[in-house]
Protein backbone atom coordinates (compact mmCIF):
# COMPACT_ATOMS: atom_id res chain seq x y z
CA UNK A 1 0.00 0.00 0.00
CA UNK A 2 1.51 3.13 -1.02
CA UNK A 3 0.59 6.90 0.63
CA UNK A 4 0.09 9.25 -2.03
CA UNK A 5 1.51 13.15 -1.66
CA UNK A 6 -0.06 15.49 -4.36
CA UNK A 7 2.05 18.96 -4.54
CA UNK A 8 5.02 16.31 -3.59
CA UNK A 9 7.23 18.62 -5.15
CA UNK A 10 5.63 22.31 -3.76
CA UNK A 11 6.14 23.57 -0.42
CA UNK A 12 4.12 21.77 2.13
CA UNK A 13 3.87 18.56 0.00
CA UNK A 14 7.94 18.60 -0.14
CA UNK A 15 7.75 18.55 3.42
CA UNK A 16 5.23 16.07 4.26
CA UNK A 17 6.99 13.99 2.08
CA UNK A 18 10.20 14.35 3.72
CA UNK A 19 8.88 13.87 7.23
CA UNK A 20 7.54 10.21 5.97
CA UNK A 21 10.81 9.46 4.87
CA UNK A 22 12.10 10.52 8.92
CA UNK A 23 9.23 8.19 9.57
CA UNK A 24 11.04 5.13 7.30
CA UNK A 25 7.89 5.38 5.13
CA UNK A 26 9.04 5.44 1.47
CA UNK A 27 6.26 3.85 -0.17
CA UNK A 28 5.22 7.23 -1.86
CA UNK A 29 3.54 8.11 -4.76
CA UNK A 30 4.56 11.66 -6.05
CA UNK A 31 2.59 13.82 -8.02
CA UNK A 32 3.20 17.02 -8.92
CA UNK A 33 3.34 18.96 -12.29
CA UNK A 34 6.99 19.73 -13.15
CA UNK A 35 6.68 22.59 -15.58
CA UNK A 36 8.69 24.43 -13.33
CA UNK A 37 11.24 22.33 -13.07
CA UNK A 38 13.14 23.80 -10.69
CA UNK A 39 10.89 22.27 -7.94
CA UNK A 40 12.54 18.82 -8.54
CA UNK A 41 15.13 20.08 -5.69
CA UNK A 42 12.40 19.89 -3.31
CA UNK A 43 12.25 16.06 -3.98
CA UNK A 44 16.42 15.40 -4.49
CA UNK A 45 17.12 13.95 -0.97
CA UNK A 46 13.29 12.12 -0.15
CA UNK A 47 12.69 8.91 -1.22
CA UNK A 48 9.60 7.61 -3.24
CA UNK A 49 8.40 4.83 -4.59
CA UNK A 50 7.24 6.55 -7.82
CA UNK A 51 6.44 9.72 -9.48
CA UNK A 52 3.38 10.47 -11.33
CA UNK A 53 2.17 14.06 -13.39
CA UNK A 54 -1.33 14.99 -11.95
CA UNK A 55 -3.11 15.19 -15.03
CA UNK A 56 -1.76 11.37 -15.95
CA UNK A 57 -2.42 10.71 -12.31
CA UNK A 58 -6.28 11.68 -12.01
CA UNK A 59 -6.68 9.82 -14.95
CA UNK A 60 -5.04 6.65 -13.89
CA UNK A 61 -7.02 7.09 -10.59
CA UNK A 62 -10.49 6.97 -12.55
CA UNK A 63 -9.25 3.77 -15.03
CA UNK A 64 -8.43 1.66 -11.34
CA UNK A 65 -4.97 1.83 -12.19
CA UNK A 66 -4.29 1.93 -8.35
CA UNK A 67 -7.67 0.41 -7.23
CA UNK A 68 -6.49 -1.54 -3.60
CA UNK A 69 -2.83 0.17 -4.04
CA UNK A 70 -3.42 3.70 -2.17
CA UNK A 71 -3.58 3.53 1.87
CA UNK A 72 -4.47 7.46 2.03
CA UNK A 73 -3.70 10.73 -0.08
CA UNK A 74 -2.50 13.90 1.57
CA UNK A 75 -3.74 16.47 -1.74
CA UNK A 76 -1.12 19.28 -1.36
CA UNK A 77 -1.19 20.24 -4.77
CA UNK A 78 -2.89 23.34 -5.77
CA UNK A 79 -2.58 27.31 -7.55
CA UNK A 80 -1.62 28.94 -4.66
CA UNK A 81 -0.93 32.51 -6.36
CA UNK A 82 -3.74 34.82 -4.49
CA UNK A 83 -3.30 37.20 -7.11
CA UNK A 84 -3.73 34.72 -10.08
CA UNK A 85 -6.94 36.05 -11.93
CA UNK A 86 -7.65 33.39 -14.22
CA UNK A 87 -10.33 31.66 -12.67
CA UNK A 88 -11.60 28.85 -15.11
CA UNK A 89 -7.75 27.68 -14.36
CA UNK A 90 -8.01 28.59 -10.58
CA UNK A 91 -11.11 26.47 -10.35
CA UNK A 92 -10.04 23.90 -12.32
CA UNK A 93 -6.84 23.10 -10.00
CA UNK A 94 -8.17 23.87 -7.06
CA UNK A 95 -12.14 22.92 -6.93
CA UNK A 96 -12.93 20.42 -9.89
CA UNK A 97 -9.26 18.24 -9.42
CA UNK A 98 -10.29 18.68 -5.28
CA UNK A 99 -13.55 16.99 -6.13
CA UNK A 100 -12.12 14.04 -8.61
CA UNK A 101 -10.21 13.04 -6.18
CA UNK A 102 -13.05 13.05 -3.60
CA UNK A 103 -14.66 10.66 -5.63
CA UNK A 104 -11.77 8.53 -6.13
CA UNK A 105 -11.12 8.34 -1.96
CA UNK A 106 -15.17 7.80 -1.19
CA UNK A 107 -15.37 5.22 -3.73
CA UNK A 108 -12.38 3.39 -2.61
CA UNK A 109 -12.55 3.85 1.39
CA UNK A 110 -9.68 5.63 1.28
CA UNK A 111 -8.79 8.78 3.95
CA UNK A 112 -8.20 12.13 2.42
CA UNK A 113 -6.28 14.94 3.73
CA UNK A 114 -6.48 17.86 1.58
CA UNK A 115 -5.51 21.79 1.72
CA UNK A 116 -7.82 24.24 2.15
CA UNK A 117 -6.05 27.98 3.16
CA UNK A 118 -7.23 30.89 5.43
CA UNK A 119 -7.76 32.90 2.55
CA UNK A 120 -11.34 31.18 2.75
CA UNK A 121 -11.60 33.88 5.98
CA UNK A 122 -10.94 37.20 3.75
CA UNK A 123 -10.92 40.20 5.93
CA UNK A 124 -13.31 38.65 8.42
CA UNK A 125 -12.22 39.27 12.12
CA UNK A 126 -12.98 36.00 13.45
CA UNK A 127 -11.69 32.68 11.90
CA UNK A 128 -13.71 30.06 12.82
CA UNK A 129 -14.69 26.55 10.47
CA UNK A 130 -18.41 28.21 9.72
CA UNK A 131 -20.19 29.56 7.06
CA UNK A 132 -20.77 33.09 8.78
CA UNK A 133 -16.67 33.56 8.81
CA UNK A 134 -16.35 32.89 5.00
CA UNK A 135 -15.86 35.91 3.20
CA UNK A 136 -13.08 34.97 0.65
CA UNK A 137 -11.16 38.40 -1.27
CA UNK A 138 -10.16 36.91 -4.77
CA UNK A 139 -10.93 33.90 -6.73
CA UNK A 140 -7.93 31.59 -4.86
CA UNK A 141 -10.01 31.89 -1.75
CA UNK A 142 -13.72 31.53 -3.05
CA UNK A 143 -11.89 27.86 -4.91
CA UNK A 144 -10.76 26.98 -1.36
CA UNK A 145 -14.05 27.74 0.16
CA UNK A 146 -15.96 26.16 -2.70
CA UNK A 147 -15.05 22.94 -2.03
CA UNK A 148 -15.10 23.16 1.71
CA UNK A 149 -18.94 23.87 0.98
CA UNK A 150 -18.92 21.10 -1.46
CA UNK A 151 -18.00 18.68 1.26
CA UNK A 152 -20.18 19.53 3.62
CA UNK A 153 -23.22 19.22 1.52
CA UNK A 154 -22.24 15.81 1.26
CA UNK A 155 -21.02 14.90 3.82
CA UNK A 156 -23.10 12.33 4.76
CA UNK A 157 -21.60 10.11 1.83
CA UNK A 158 -18.46 9.91 3.74
CA UNK A 159 -17.28 6.59 3.52
CA UNK A 160 -13.27 7.37 5.41
CA UNK A 161 -11.86 10.21 6.56
CA UNK A 162 -11.97 13.52 5.40
CA UNK A 163 -9.74 16.07 6.57
CA UNK A 164 -9.55 19.19 5.55
CA UNK A 165 -6.41 21.40 6.42
CA UNK A 166 -7.10 25.41 6.86
CA UNK A 167 -3.62 26.63 6.50
CA UNK A 168 -2.69 30.17 7.57
CA UNK A 169 0.18 31.94 6.66
CA UNK A 170 2.81 29.65 6.00
CA UNK A 171 6.51 30.15 6.10
CA UNK A 172 9.69 27.44 6.22
CA UNK A 173 12.63 25.48 3.88
CA UNK A 174 11.36 24.30 0.75
CA UNK A 175 9.32 27.30 -0.23
CA UNK A 176 12.36 29.18 -2.71
CA UNK A 177 10.57 28.19 -6.14
CA UNK A 178 7.40 30.28 -5.08
CA UNK A 179 8.90 33.49 -6.05
CA UNK A 180 6.44 36.22 -5.17
CA UNK A 181 3.94 34.01 -3.18
CA UNK A 182 6.50 33.17 -0.96
CA UNK A 183 6.63 33.94 2.73
CA UNK A 184 7.43 37.34 4.18
CA UNK A 185 10.09 35.82 6.46
CA UNK A 186 11.80 34.13 2.92
CA UNK A 187 11.05 37.61 0.89
CA UNK A 188 12.72 39.40 4.10
CA UNK A 189 15.77 36.99 4.77
CA UNK A 190 16.49 37.54 0.97
CA UNK A 191 16.52 41.50 1.04
CA UNK A 192 18.58 41.71 4.60
CA UNK A 193 21.50 39.61 3.43
CA UNK A 194 21.59 41.39 0.15
CA UNK A 195 20.73 44.96 1.16
CA UNK A 196 21.05 44.97 4.92
CA UNK A 197 17.54 46.16 4.89
CA UNK A 198 13.60 45.09 4.78
CA UNK A 199 10.59 46.54 3.73
CA UNK A 200 7.06 46.65 4.64
CA UNK A 201 4.01 48.03 4.22
CA UNK A 202 3.45 51.68 5.76
CA UNK A 203 0.35 51.29 7.80
CA UNK A 204 -3.45 50.85 5.91
CA UNK A 205 -6.65 49.40 7.64
CA UNK A 206 -6.34 51.06 10.82
CA UNK A 207 -2.85 49.83 11.71
CA UNK A 208 0.53 51.51 12.26
CA UNK A 209 3.57 50.91 10.08
CA UNK A 210 4.79 47.28 9.97
CA UNK A 211 2.01 46.63 12.10
CA UNK A 212 -0.65 44.99 10.29
CA UNK A 213 -1.17 41.43 11.65
CA UNK A 214 -1.49 37.79 10.68
CA UNK A 215 -0.78 34.51 12.17
CA UNK A 216 2.35 32.97 10.82
CA UNK A 217 2.69 29.01 11.28
CA UNK A 218 5.94 27.15 10.44
CA UNK A 219 5.55 24.63 7.87
CA UNK A 220 6.80 21.96 10.84
CA UNK A 221 3.62 22.67 12.51
CA UNK A 222 1.68 22.24 8.99
CA UNK A 223 3.70 18.73 8.50
CA UNK A 224 3.04 17.70 12.46
CA UNK A 225 -1.18 18.22 12.03
CA UNK A 226 -1.37 16.34 8.60
CA UNK A 227 0.64 13.42 10.37
CA UNK A 228 -1.68 13.49 13.35
CA UNK A 229 -5.07 13.03 10.83
CA UNK A 230 -2.96 10.56 8.98
CA UNK A 231 -2.03 8.69 12.54
CA UNK A 232 -5.79 9.14 13.68
CA UNK A 233 -8.12 8.02 10.89
CA UNK A 234 -11.31 7.65 12.87
CA UNK A 235 -10.97 11.43 13.23
CA UNK A 236 -12.80 14.10 10.40
CA UNK A 237 -13.33 17.95 9.47
CA UNK A 238 -12.10 20.80 8.40
CA UNK A 239 -9.82 22.65 10.96
CA UNK A 240 -7.71 25.31 11.07
CA UNK A 241 -3.96 25.43 10.94
CA UNK A 242 -1.98 28.49 13.07
CA UNK A 243 -0.51 29.41 16.10
CA UNK A 244 -4.00 30.86 17.56
CA UNK A 245 -1.90 33.96 17.84
CA UNK A 246 -1.96 37.08 15.39
CA UNK A 247 2.00 38.49 15.41
CA UNK A 248 2.66 41.93 13.03
CA UNK A 249 5.06 41.74 10.45
CA UNK A 250 7.45 43.99 12.40
CA UNK A 251 7.57 40.71 14.31
CA UNK A 252 8.66 38.61 11.62
CA UNK A 253 11.31 41.20 10.51
CA UNK A 254 12.85 41.65 13.75
CA UNK A 255 13.02 38.03 14.03
CA UNK A 256 14.64 37.16 10.59
CA UNK A 257 16.99 40.28 11.31
CA UNK A 258 17.82 39.30 15.09
CA UNK A 259 18.20 35.70 13.63
CA UNK A 260 20.80 36.64 10.84
CA UNK A 261 22.88 39.01 13.07
CA UNK A 262 23.26 36.44 16.34
CA UNK A 263 24.84 34.42 13.46
CA UNK A 264 27.12 37.19 13.77
CA UNK A 265 27.70 37.18 17.27
CA UNK A 266 25.46 40.49 17.78
CA UNK A 267 23.04 41.13 20.27
CA UNK A 268 18.84 41.23 19.32
CA UNK A 269 17.23 44.55 18.78
CA UNK A 270 13.63 46.00 19.28
CA UNK A 271 11.69 46.71 15.97
CA UNK A 272 12.44 50.61 17.05
CA UNK A 273 16.02 50.42 17.36
CA UNK A 274 16.42 48.48 13.84
CA UNK A 275 14.18 51.03 12.39
CA UNK A 276 16.61 54.02 13.86
CA UNK A 277 19.07 52.00 12.72
CA UNK A 278 17.84 52.13 8.83
CA UNK A 279 17.43 48.33 9.29
CA UNK A 280 13.68 48.30 8.47
CA UNK A 281 11.99 50.56 5.76
CA UNK A 282 8.30 51.24 5.65
CA UNK A 283 6.82 51.98 1.73
CA UNK A 284 3.27 52.53 0.73
CA UNK A 285 0.67 50.97 0.79
CA UNK A 286 -0.08 49.33 -2.98
CA UNK A 287 -3.47 50.89 -4.14
CA UNK A 288 -4.09 47.81 -5.84
CA UNK A 289 -4.18 45.88 -2.78
CA UNK A 290 -7.11 47.65 -1.37
CA UNK A 291 -10.10 45.53 -0.98
CA UNK A 292 -8.18 42.69 -1.72
CA UNK A 293 -5.75 42.14 1.59
CA UNK A 294 -5.84 40.41 4.86
CA UNK A 295 -4.56 43.11 7.30
CA UNK A 296 -5.20 40.68 10.27
CA UNK A 297 -5.79 36.66 10.91
CA UNK A 298 -5.71 34.60 13.59
CA UNK A 299 -6.65 30.84 13.75
CA UNK A 300 -9.12 29.62 16.26
CA UNK A 301 -8.04 26.63 17.39
CA UNK A 302 -10.98 25.25 19.30
CA UNK A 303 -12.01 22.36 16.54
CA UNK A 304 -8.45 21.04 16.61
CA UNK A 305 -7.86 20.64 20.00
CA UNK A 306 -11.12 19.43 20.04
CA UNK A 307 -9.97 16.98 17.44
CA UNK A 308 -7.25 15.60 20.05
CA UNK A 309 -4.29 17.93 18.87
CA UNK A 310 -2.15 18.89 21.72
CA UNK A 311 1.01 20.26 20.57
CA UNK A 312 2.33 24.16 20.87
CA UNK A 313 2.87 26.15 18.22
CA UNK A 314 6.22 27.72 17.19
CA UNK A 315 5.78 31.68 18.06
CA UNK A 316 7.22 33.71 14.85
CA UNK A 317 10.74 34.17 16.74
CA UNK A 318 11.15 30.65 17.52
CA UNK A 319 10.22 29.01 14.16
CA UNK A 320 11.68 32.37 11.92
CA UNK A 321 15.01 31.57 14.05
CA UNK A 322 15.07 27.84 12.81
CA UNK A 323 14.11 28.55 9.36
CA UNK A 324 17.41 31.49 9.34
CA UNK A 325 19.20 29.02 10.26
CA UNK A 326 18.30 26.37 7.99
CA UNK A 327 18.73 29.31 4.93
CA UNK A 328 22.00 30.54 6.36
CA UNK A 329 23.25 26.65 6.05
CA UNK A 330 21.81 26.71 2.32
CA UNK A 331 19.13 24.03 3.48
CA UNK A 332 16.39 25.55 1.98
Amino acid sequence: MHIVVTGAAGFIGSNIVKALNERGITRIVAVDDLQQGDKFANLADCEIADYWDKDEFVRALESGKFNGAIKAVLHQGACSDTTERDGRYMMDINYRYTVRMLDFCRSACVPLIYASSAAVYGAQAHCRESGESEGPLNVYGYSKVLFDRYLRSRWEEQTAQVVGLRYFNVYGPREQHKGRMASVAWHFYNQYTTSGRVRLFEGSHGYPDGEQRRDFVSVEDCVKVNLYFLDHPERSGIFNVGTGRAQTFNDVAAAVINSVEAANGNAPRTIGELVNAGCVEYIAFPPDLMGKYQAFTQADLTALRAAGYSDAFLSVEQGVQRYCERLQQRGV
